[in-house]
């Protein structure tokens, strides 16, 4: 596992335990809460860690694997077609547009005070740079088993999370859909960015 990837896989694991062991305090800190339109405001000034610190947190040991292992399987073959630095911008990147997806666009459908956790968009970016530059590898669906061109299934997802995000609640299940478009739009602009100034990659 290249060094980045693995880097943020140990850094989730150690928060989660740190999690189980000191309780809501790190959520009260570290976590993104969502904006306040009734009184007008996004995200206090002086909390703006939480835009990146929220990606370190995870509600569930399942909410926490299924990250890593999404991270583990796209996040090896971007670092290693892109180096460190690439997957860094990649992931931090995402993460950052998918907290202000999820404040401004969520806030504007409407949501509860929940705070949002997870690293889902920094994967959802990752995921996006990984159909890009591997159009055509398959990806198998675990239910159904269906395969499909990586393109396919990111566009599809996307269709997806979006259709939950505008026709359910922001936060429909539990689940931030705007922060996970906004993990894709992160994504494709450090494709557009990086992609094309970085080095070479082998589409296949």
């Amino acid at each position: 596992m290249p060094s980045f990837t693995r880097s943020i896989i140990n850094v989730c694991i150690v928060t989660f335990i740190a999690q189980l062991v000191i309780g809501d305090l790190l959520l009260d800190w570290f976590a993104l809460w969502p904006a306040d339109w009734a009184r007008h405001t996004l995200l206090p000034l002086s909390t703006l860690w939480q835009v990146v610190t929220y990606s370190f947190l995870h509600g569930s040991l399942m909410h926490l694997g299924f990250n890593m292992f999404a991270l583990w399987m796209f996040g090896t073959a971007v670092e290693h077609a892109w180096g460190p630095r690439g997957m860094a911008a990649t992931y931090f990147t995402s993460v950052v547009t998918g907290a202000f997806a999820q404040l401004v666009v969520g806030g504007w459908f409407g949501g509860g005070g929940a705070p949002v956790i997870g690293a889902s968009a920094g994967v959802f970016g990752v995921l996006l740079v990984y159909a890009l530059l591997f159009p055509r590898r398959r990806i198998v669906l675990l239910i159904p088993p269906i395969p499909m061109p990586a393109r396919v299934f990111v566009g599809l997802y996307a269709g997806l999370e979006l259709m939950l995000g505008v026709f359910g609640n922001h936060r429909g299940g539990g689940v931030a859909h705007f922060a996970h478009l906004g993990g894709l739009l992160g994504g494709l602009l450090v494709y557009w960015w990086f992609g094309r100034r970085g080095p070479r990659v082998t589409w296949r």
